[in-house]
């Protein structure tokens, strides 16, 4: 079977999995003129899509058979393991973007070895209607040379198309080490708009000065990232002692808005401890030395 689309000789590529962001990945695909083939555990997903111009197919098995690229958007690698279990992946390559740890990317990278399919692992930094854009970011891990052939046809998902290293879990590792800003700056926010609301105000009211301070952040990051490369942090721009005397503030306000302020104790507890080291007068960087002293399992 001839696995190349005539338009232009472009590589024809499987997308399994067609939540919110599988479907806009797969959109991607037919827009730059690849056959596309879709898949999904419930068939009313790949149903529009195949009106768009993708090719729906209800079995897995001939869903992977109609490409030699495979990229899977299901929500976990057990999830994506267990949709591809009935397929034959001999020949192929598969993709996975979906969220996960490093060791499950590890986990499927052997899987799909066992199988006989070359693997890359990957992952989305952006929003669904993100895909496709120039500034969108999408990183991947594993054999260069896999990267390399299907490098122009991934460049079609977001114009920064990244490859990470050669080791597979690469591309896990970042995903969740970048991805744990998220929740925490939400929580932020959150909390932000039940005091503001609190008062009468909109949440809305928020936003353009809650944007300027994340952007502040993001600028600040490069010269905290150099004092943890270096582990010179005796030279900070924000001491530890600073957000060490800014707890009581935290639960000042929680009393007076009466809103809930626990969320922030472990990150006080944190705090606390640093002092009780000796690292009040140090950057508030050292918190990643505290971070990092765990055990790992």
């Amino acid at each position: 079977m001839n696995h190349m689309s005539d338009n232009n000789n472009r590589v024809d590529v499987t997308l399994v999995g067609l939540g919110s962001m599988g479907a806009e990945l797969a959109r991607a695909f037919v827009r730059a003129g690849h056959r596309t083939t879709v898949w999904n555990r419930t068939g009313a997903k790949g149903a529009a899509l195949a009106a768009e111009g993708a090719v729906h197919e209800l079995s897995i098995v001939d869903a992977v058979a109609a490409s030699p690229l495979v990229i899977t958007c299901l929500t976990t690698y057990e999830a994506t393991v267990a949709a591809l279990e009935p397929a034959r992946l001999e020949g192929r390559t598969l993709i996975t973007l979906n969220s996960g740890t490093p060791g499950g990317a590890r986990r499927t990278a052997e899987w799909a070895a066992e199988r006989g399919a070359a693997y890359l692992d990957g992952a989305v930094k952006n929003v669904p209607a993100a895909v496709g854009a120039p500034d969108t970011l999408l990183c991947y891990s594993g054999d260069k040379a896999v990267f390399d052939r299907y490098e122009e046809t991934l460049r079609v998902l977001g114009g920064q198309t990244v490859h990470l290293g050669e080791e597979i879990d690469l591309a896990a590792l970042y995903e969740y080490a970048v991805g744990g800003t998220l929740l925490p700056a939400l929580l932020g926010f959150f909390q932000a708009a039940a005091l503001v609301t609190g008062r009468g105000l909109p949440a809305s009211s928020l936003v353009p000065y809650t944007v300027s301070w994340l952007q502040m952040i993001g600028s600040v990051l490069p010269s905290l990232a150099r004092e943890i490369d270096s582990g010179s942090y005796g030279e900070p721009a924000s001491s530890l002692g600073l957000f060490h005397e800014g707890i009581a503030h935290d639960e000042e306000v929680g009393r007076e808005s009466g809103i809930d302020v626990s969320w922030l104790a472990p990150m006080h507890d944190l705090l606390r401890r640093a002092v009780a080291e000796g690292h009040a007068g140090d950057s508030i960087s050292v918190l990643t030395e505290l971070l990092r002293s765990a055990t790992p399992a």
